[in-house]
């Protein structure tokens, strides 16, 4: 359980047990803790930012348990669909404690069921992928961490000072060497390799950051999203071509993430390119969510007054406390809308717009009743005429 990591390069060794700590006779690995460090991260940062994005938390609650479970499942899956090391039994396949989460895999399956949530909880889909983006980001810089423990997805050998090495390493290439020689990758097993984690957090490090200095300039719903898979997949691309434990495609020998990554990165960037040319300068407008908790006061309100309402013809609707801010505008600003927005008096509202119908109503019954006493007196047909438009303008000036 215990791995002995070196940098010979760097004159730095480390001493690492992939078991984080036990209970009740339960191995908790590293893995899986970083793995729920990085996700509980991500979750930080996606509740303290939905209101950026227009997003109602509450609502999202449900998106991410929906596209986490799905995601974790597919991951899982896509590892296993494409993984040259047959499995004895469907224990074995579903026992992620030893490593063997695909992130495409993931990523894809948070996609489908995550968009299908959201449309469920009557989210927009583009706005909640954005958000999500950036914390896939965090995610996965943090996550890779577990693969160091695990000493698992290094790359080909390397002279570069920050060179790894471990027992792990060497075993794995060892029992690979020929397999490897095959398909045209040279290694000496006694030799340090690339620590592509590292390559890859930092990439997702750096990802990240730079999304977020962007996120107040983003020009559409998506956009976040999109340069996500781009700036993703471009590293991807890169990395899974230093890696000795790619998926390959069966009978073609070619690897699956960096296909996947290819494609991410083409359709990505035409994407932004074509939908930027189509909103031309336009600025991105967010609406404020309508949160479940205003939503229950609206509901209340319209049920206290129903019977004046009714009796008025009048109406309300939530889209009277609807609000909208530039997707630059800061988040104070979106924390404060949303705060006036929550405590919005819609009795207050209510009794406006009653009051104002039962004078309407008022003086057009005095209207009705004036028209009725001139109606009777002997008065010239055509002065009686232009005092009832004298009337009937002043009703409407009111």
């Amino acid at each position: 359980m215990t791995n002995l990591v070196q940098f010979p390069g760097l004159g730095l060794e480390f001493n690492i047990n992939r078991v984080a700590f036990t209970i009740g006779g339960l191995d908790v690995y590293w893995y899986g803790v970083l793995i729920a460090t990085g996700f509980l991260l991500a979750l930080v940062f996606a509740f303290h930012y939905a209101v950026d994005f227009g997003i109602d938390a509450d609502r999202l609650v449900d998106v991410v348990l929906v596209g986490s479970v799905c995601a974790v499942i597919c991951a899982r899956a896509y590892y296993v669909i494409f993984s040259p090391v047959p499995y004895e039994s469907f224990a074995d396949m579903i026992d992620i404690r030893q490593g063997g989460l695909a992130i495409y895999g993931g990523v894809i399956g948070a996609a489908v069921f995550g968009g299908l949530a959201c449309k469920w909880r009557k989210l927009s889909i583009p706005a909640t992928f954005d958000l999500v983006a950036m914390g896939f980001l965090i995610g996965q810089s943090i996550g890779r961490w577990g693969n160091f423990v695990n000493q698992e997805a290094f790359g080909t050998n390397t002279s570069l000072p920050w060179g790894m090495y471990s027992q792990a390493t060497a075993n794995y290439l060892s029992s690979w060497q020929a397999t490897l020689a095959q398909e045209g990758v040279i290694v000496d097993p006694g030799m340090p390799v690339h620590p592509t984690f590292l390559y890859e957090s930092i990439w997702c490090a750096v990802g990240f950051f730079a999304l977020w200095a962007y996120m107040k300039k983003r020009r559409f719903n998506g956009e976040i999203a999109l340069m996500y898979a781009a700036w993703y997949g471009a590293g991807r691309f890169w990395i899974e071509g230093l890696r000795t434990d790619s998926l390959l495609l069966p009978g073609v020998n070619l690897r699956v993430s960096q296909l996947v990554a290819l494609v991410s990165v083409v359709a990505a960037v035409v994407a932004i390119v074509v939908i930027r040319r189509k909103i031309g300068k336009r600025e991105l407008m967010v609406d404020l969510p309508l949160s479940t908790t205003a939503e229950k006061k609206f509901q209340t309100a319209r049920e206290n007054w129903a019977d004046k309402l009714d009796a008025l013809g009048q109406s309300v609707s939530l889209e009277e406390m609807q609000r909208q801010l530039p997707a630059s505008a800061s988040h104070k600003e979106f924390a404060q809308a949303q705060k006036e927005q929550q405590s919005f008096d819609w009795d207050s509202l209510i009794r406006q717009k009653l009051e104002q119908a039962e004078m309407d109503a008022g003086m057009q019954e005095s209207v009705r009743q004036e028209n009725a006493r001139f109606a009777q007196l002997p008065v010239d047909p055509e002065e009686r005429a232009a005092t009832n438009s004298s009337l009937t303008q002043g009703l409407d000036e009111k």
